[in-house]
């Protein structure tokens, strides 16, 4: 809190005036875990957890500068955190960390600064708080500038983005209100003929804590038209790779076609090459709005079968603890839509297929949005595959008796409210 105080009076110094808001959160989930799930081992099914969630945002300015920090405390409850202190007593390995319930940042153990602090923690508990946002920004003519900690999203992904190196979502994200922030200096520039550049550059620290290049990442995109069409051009050192990418949206009537493609120069020899190709449209059905999209993606680091997570290529295993991928397997397909029932009720409906073994993962949930300051989500996740199928349930280990455990394919159901003061 001491840190924040003080960024508050700094701000303070050169803003006239300034905007404070504050959202509250609740998240609550229930999980059926399958028998052959391996937390188990440590634990009963079914398995609830919670999250509360006070996210202050103060911004303000003067001329062309500009600053913002957010500042949320988080606390996280329930049988994924006692489970996770299991997990890591009994040494289960992988999928059972505390960080992954709603898959909330817990800590700054890869970013430039510490800007996260512990509150107190238990057996069925985890409270923090931490600086997700605290930033400088400066507007003049065609420039921009950004120094501190922010978000940057690139890519055109609906469900899986390749072409997002920084912290994307994953495909089953219920909290999209906020992207975790890096710290970056960002700059951005606009041209005569409407196109724009932008430069990027993130900083972290390496498995030893050091803030190093080889855990960095410095990038250059231009965005630009050409005709109807819009386009997209990468160029990036991406820890040790060199990363190119391209993206072309192109209007179909009155749909819209997005492509990403993502090429990796790997450090120690080869390429990977992962991309999106989407199409979405939106029309009424009577006095109801509906969307609908489509998308296939490649995971060029994926496996062409499930293997036990141990077995996984190290690209990829790296990958997935950096929150970069998602899926173990190469080929996706993802369809869905929206539907507003109702000018204060709307449905999503997303179904994520695994084209190698024919496993599917459906998302539905119901909004309800009584007015600006308020949402209330109720939704379900639905596996639908066996044991040894991504989304059965993936091989973690076998057993003397011949079983497997398997990580994943449990059913749940989830409530999240917000309310924006």
């Amino acid at each position: 809190m001491r840190l924040l105080a003080l960024a508050w009076l700094c701000a303070s110094g050169f803003a006239q005036a300034v905007d404070a808001d504050m959202r509250l959160k609740w998240f609550g989930s229930a999980t059926s875990l399958p028998d052959h799930d391996a937390t188990r081992l440590v634990g009963e099914s079914p398995q609830f957890d919670q999250s509360a969630d006070v996210r202050l945002m103060f911004s303000g300015g003067e001329g062309g500068l500009e600053w913002l920090v957010h500042h949320a405390s988080t606390l996280l409850s329930g049988d994924g955190v006692a489970l996770a202190g299991q997990a890591q007593r009994a040494q289960l390995g992988q999928g059972l960390s505390r960080s992954a319930f709603d898959r909330v940042p817990t800590d700054d153990a890869r970013r430039v600064a510490d800007l996260t602090w512990p509150i107190g923690d238990g057996k069925r508990h985890d409270a923090f708080h931490r600086l997700d946002r605290i930033a400088l920004k400066y507007r003049r003519g065609r420039w921009a500038f950004t120094v501190g900690r922010d978000a940057v999203s690139w890519g055109s992904g609906r469900v899986f983005q390749p072409m997002d190196l920084f912290n994307p979502f994953a495909p089953t994200a219920v909290d999209r209100d906020f992207k975790a922030g890096d710290d970056l200096v960002h700059a951005q520039v606009l041209l005569d003929s409407g196109a724009d550049i932008e430069l990027l550059a993130v900083g972290r620290r390496d498995d030893a804590g050091d803030v190093t290049a080889t855990a960095a990442s410095l990038a250059a995109k231009v965005h630009g038209f050409v005709g109807a069409a819009e386009y997209e051009l990468l160029a990036a050192r991406h820890y040790r790779d060199r990363v190119y990418g391209a993206t072309l949206r192109l209007p179909l009537g009155g749909a819209l076609l997005r492509t990403d493609i993502v090429a990796t120069d790997l450090q120690g020899g080869g390429w990977r090459t992962s991309g999106v190709l989407n199409i979405d449209y939106s029309f009424d059905v009577g006095p109801k709005n509906v969307y609908v999209f489509g998308e296939y993606y490649h995971n060029g680091f994926g496996s062409s079968s499930l293997l036990p997570l141990s077995q996984l290529s190290p690209l990829l295993i790296e990958r997935l603890a950096r929150g970069e991928v998602f899926t173990f397997m190469r080929d996706y397909t993802a369809v869905g839509g929206t539907v507003q029932w109702h000018a204060l009720l709307t449905q999503n409906v997303t179904l994520i297929t695994n084209l190698h073994d024919a496993s599917s993962l459906l998302q539905t949930s119901f909004t309800y949005d009584p007015g600006d300051r308020q949402r209330l989500e109720l939704g379900v996740t639905l596996p639908m595959g066996r044991s040894g199928e991504e989304y059965g349930g993936v091989p973690v280990a076998a057993l003397p008796n011949g079983s497997v455990l398997t990580s994943g394919g449990g059913a749940r159901a989830f409530l999240r409210w917000v309310f924006y003061l």
